[in-house]
């Protein structure tokens, strides 16, 4: 389930298959060793290839961080969804569709967060037209 991993000692990193993302997820929240409470920051990242999607997880007890990693296919962004083990992930799902069109299976409420509904293509991502864009 785990494909790589790095970081710094103070906020290490893996990567996750997203088939597994609710499990991996569970077991750091879960794990009196790792005991990763608090879904601190959810964001994506267009590296054109891929979106990287990623989990900011911070254990209170613990004072400790770290993050996970999940890359997906542009042309058909699907993740489960994370709303299940923290329900902050809920805005943080619905900024990153806005912006990124990244589907959170599982989140029953997608609704544009920060864009209206209806709103063309996906800002966040590296090929949208943002110079081209006018506001009416």
């Amino acid at each position: 389930h785990i494909l790589n991993s790095g970081g710094r000692d103070d906020i290490p990193w893996i990567a996750v298959e997203s088939g597994h993302i609710v499990s991996v997820a569970t077991l750091c929240r879960d794990d009196p060793k790792l005991q990763m409470d608090l879904l601190h920051c959810l964001f994506a990242v267009d590296y054109e290839t891929s979106i990287q999607v990623v989990y900011i997880l911070f254990s209170i007890a613990l004072n400790k961080k770290a993050m996970l990693k999940v890359n997906l296919d542009p042309d058909d962004p699907r993740i489960p969804s994370v709303t299940s083990i923290w329900e902050a992930a809920e805005w943080y799902e619905r900024e990153t569709h806005d912006l990124f069109g990244v589907v959170f299976e599982g989140n029953s409420n997608l609704t544009p967060l920060i864009l209206y509904d209806g709103f063309p293509g996906f800002p966040g991502r590296k090929n949208f037209p943002l110079h081209d864009y006018k506001e009416y």
